[in-house]
């Protein structure tokens, strides 16, 4: 019925639906909050990045939309982490979602800190706790390469 297939996405019908990509991703996302748990944001401090439900989801969706179209799915991503706060961008992490296969596209993931937690960050800096939990924004940008084409890149801001 073309006036049901107009109303739904392609999730909805399930065309796109993998999951055994599913249950990477849920792996994926641990292996993420694990990297972020031990975020290096300062010279000899460490952090521990806290990701809300909200952000997690969204990232989750975001990144099986992006290996749907890929040869090998999620499967021949690597993912660099990135937290941005202010000006700066630190690399907080790389990740071969499976390194037995060869990477297709690599997906950049920059996250946000929270911008109200600018005078908790700057104490980072100077003195305090060696691990202090901050917790990130809910916005994110995610830099999508496809490393067997030319094409250009693709950036999604969620």
């Amino acid at each position: 019925d073309a006036e049901y297939a107009e109303g739904a996405s392609l999730p909805d019908l399930d065309l796109l639906h993998d999951p055994e990509d599913e249950l990477l991703c849920a792996n994926l996302m641990d292996l993420v909050q694990a990297t972020l748990g031990r975020a290096p944001l300062g010279a000899k401090r460490c952090s521990r990045l806290l990701m809300p439900a909200q952000l997690l989801a969204q990232v989750r969706t975001e990144l099986l939309r992006l290996a749907c179209s890929e040869p090998c799915g999620l499967r021949g991503a690597l993912l660099d982490l990135c937290v941005e706060h202010g000006k700066a961008c630190h690399d907080v992490g790389h990740i071969a979602v499976d390194p037995a296969v060869v990477p297709t596209f690599q997906l950049t993931l920059v996250l946000r800190l929270d911008s109200s937690l600018w005078p908790k960050i700057q104490g980072l800096f100077t003195s305090g706790p060696a691990f202090t939990p901050l917790k990130l924004s809910t916005g994110f940008r995610v830099i999508k390469k496809k490393l067997y084409s030319s094409e250009q890149l693709l950036i999604e801001e969620c």
